[in-house]
């Protein structure tokens, strides 16, 4: 079976070396969605000794990714049922996670600072938040002009809250990339 992942708008790979990102790392992909467009191709980066969360809300993605994970014998992903949006809302221990990724997630949000809040909570204390969302529509795909993100706001939630901006860039033709470092 082949998968489509997105990968033509998005390299997950520039963004892993983004992120200095190694194996043995343990990464949390907050709305994985349906095609684990960050969770498969990071599997294989951490390798054997590193573990992936794919974190949704919606369960009959988690399923989807869960059985392409049997499929292909990938033992180091990990499915969680998650709502992003509340304090403790994702079950992960505190403080294990070395990057979060946030993958067309934000313009979701009216307010950010909540999935932002829940993404430090997770975060080691020298972790990293991975904020990647659209900046120009794409012929329909994407969401309107009024919900791109801000990625102002997203500095003053890291200038808040202890985390420098590593990074600040675009990926591909229609998204913006800022990594967060936590201090």
């Amino acid at each position: 079976m082949s998968y489509h992942s997105g990968n033509q708008l998005i390299d997950p790979y520039e963004l892993f070396e983004k992120a200095k990102m190694h194996s043995g790392m343990h990464i949390v992909d907050f709305g994985c969605g349906k095609t684990g467009h960050v969770v498969f191709p990071a599997s294989k980066f951490v390798g054997e000794m590193g573990v992936v969360y794919a974190v949704d809300i919606l369960k009959d993605m988690l399923e989807l990714i869960k059985r392409r994970a049997a499929m292909e014998a990938i033992l180091n992903i990990k499915t969680v049922w998650a709502d992003i949006e509340r304090e403790g809302g994702v079950a992960i221990a505190p403080k294990t996670i070395d990057v979060v990724f946030m993958v067309n997630v934000l313009f979701h949000f009216d307010d950010y600072n909540s999935s932002l809040n829940e993404a430090k909570r997770l975060l080691k204390s020298k972790g990293k938040i991975v904020v990647v969302d659209w900046q120009q529509n794409l012929a329909g795909i994407g969401p309107s002009t009024d919900k791109m993100v801000d990625f102002f706001k997203v500095e003053q939630w890291a200038r808040k809250n202890n985390f420098v901006v590593q990074d600040n860039c675009g990926v591909g033709p229609y998204h913006r990339c800022m990594i967060l470092f936590r201090a």
